[in-house]
């Protein structure tokens, strides 16, 4: 075809490809079309970039969860506050015949707390069972969890809000709670870690907070033997407790971890960057831990760090109070589980003159194996006189209706140095799959006031010297599964 002079041709399709000649006087010039194959490859490009964008878009979305609050801006002002005080807290069953050390009845330590609210109740807890109607518990022995029920119920009252985190989602509490105006939020732990929210701790007006081993339970305030911390007007550490709750509550209807958190909940504090602090006019230092390891943004020491920095922190004396021992991942291949068990044979080793002191629950859940790595640990020291390793196995009062009072339910270590009081079990399952938090606070044992590691020391020594206390001995070995716990409301598996 003949187009002002010129010639244009179309050729055939070859392939894919389209040829179009465009012939004048002047030589040929043949021009091709993109083919085919390269218009896929940029449909492809630019797939690839919308989905990397959507990727970056929903990362950003979840540093951005906003976290209920803005008071953590006050810390770079240097606005919270550093001067606290401190209560030990504990629940001794009226049957062991164990006086109260330096401490503060657990029932009124938690009344005092709420007491103390003006704004705000924050509350994580493994189980909700305060208001016994089961057959087992007598009056007197539910009274206290029932209390504590009717003042949590009261805070709508008082305009002071409530918040709960828990992994149980059939409790009646909890429904009764959030009927009355608290905002309860439910963490499957199963689909996040494989494992189970055991976190015990309250923060009221993100000022005072407790850590302790008793949950939200009746037995808690009445036949367990529970031991915990009540720190008041201490905005610093409590503001970074608040970070692991807000943590928890972002995590609400999720089945997995989001691959980045929120600068918001990075921590305040951690095993480098200590808390400078005066806890009852002495001074301290302190921060929070937790678990498990996937549970810690950035700078958040976690629990087994916090244990090894106590353990490694000791000169004379490693005392450990625990329901139970059991370096091993005991899942449906048992495993030896070695991160704690190596810390304590270090501390051993290597350190001269140290007593480590291990006070262990005798009771149905105690693991025989408990026995070997127990003795195991003790064989480092059969022909060194420098190091000292003592057991001892705690066992309860067996009433005559056949019921167990009593369970040393405690979960902490101190050494001459330092305070570590958690809410896990120091066994491996424990560290690896369940959610937990820990405060460590170290003082110096030659100041003039009584510090909280003096006081700590003071319960240890009590409990380890009276008589439900029995030595480890090679010929006679605690029978711990005739010491059983009889069904109760909540589960068994938490304790």
């Amino acid at each position: 075809m003949a187009v002002d002079g010129r010639r244009i041709g179309f050729s055939r399709r070859q392939g894919s490809t389209y040829v179009t000649q465009v012939t004048t006087s002047k030589p040929t010039i043949s021009i091709f079309t993109v083919t085919t194959q390269q218009q896929s490859q940029h449909k492809c490009i630019v797939i690839f970039a919308l989905v990397c964008c959507c990727a970056v878009l929903i990362a950003l979305i979840f540093s951005a969860v906003d976290v209920w609050g803005d008071d953590e801006d006050d810390i770079a002002e240097g606005k919270c506050s550093s001067t606290c005080r401190v209560e030990l807290v504990e629940n001794i069953p009226e049957d062991l015949s164990i006086t109260y050390k330096d401490t503060v009845s657990l029932a009124t330590g938690l009344r005092e707390l709420l007491d103390q609210a003006r704004r705000s109740v924050e509350i994580a807890s493994p189980w909700w069972a305060l208001n016994s109607t089961e057959y087992e518990s007598k009056p007197p022995q539910a009274k206290q969890g029932q209390i504590l029920l009717h003042q949590l119920m009261s805070l709508r009252s008082r305009s002071v809000s409530l918040r709960v985190v828990s992994g149980l989602t059939n409790s009646s509490e909890l429904k009764a709670l959030a009927q009355n105006g608290a905002d309860v939020h439910y963490l499957n732990m199963k689909a996040l870690t494989k494992g189970q929210l055991n976190s015990s701790f309250w923060v009221v007006d993100r000022k005072h907070m407790y850590i302790g081993s008793a949950g939200m339970d009746w037995r808690a305030l009445s036949t367990m033997k529970e031991l915990g911390i009540i720190i008041y007007d201490c905005s610093c550490l409590v503001l970074d407790l608040h970070k692991i709750f807000s943590l928890y509550w972002q995590l609400q209807y999720k089945e997995f971890l989001p691959s980045i958190w929120s600068k918001k909940l990075n921590a305040l504090y951690n095993r480098d960057k200590n808390l400078q602090l005066h806890l009852n006019d002495a001074e301290a230092q302190a921060y929070i831990s937790s678990s498990p390891d996937v549970f810690c943004p950035k700078e958040r020491t976690k629990d087994l760090e916090a244990i090894n920095r106590v353990i490694q922190g000791a000169e004379t004396f490693i005392y450990i109070s625990v329901t139970n021992y059991l370096p091993m991942l005991n899942r449906s291949h048992p495993k030896y589980w070695s991160r704690i068990d190596n810390m304590l044979r270090e501390a051993l080793i290597l350190k001269k003159s140290i007593k480590v002191r291990l006070l262990i629950s005798c009771w149905e859940q105690t693991e025989p194996l408990t026995l070997n790595f127990l003795w195991s640990l003790k064989t480092l020291c059969i022909e060194s006189v420098s190091c000292s390793v003592e057991v001892k196995f705690f066992i309860p009062q067996k009433q005559n209706n056949g019921y167990l009072y009593g369970i040393n339910h405690n979960r902490y270590m101190v050494t001459d140095r330092s305070v570590y009081l958690g809410n896990l079990n120091w066994v491996g399952n424990e560290f690896v799959y369940n959610a937990g938090v820990g405060v460590v606070i170290s003082q110096w044992v030659d100041q003039n006031s009584s510090t909280v590691v003096e006081r700590m020391k003071a319960v240890f020594e009590r409990d380890w010297h009276s008589h439900y206390s029995k030595t480890l001995q090679p010929n006679k070995i605690p029978a711990c599964s005739m010491y059983t716990v009889k069904e109760w409301p909540a589960s068994s598996d938490s304790l």
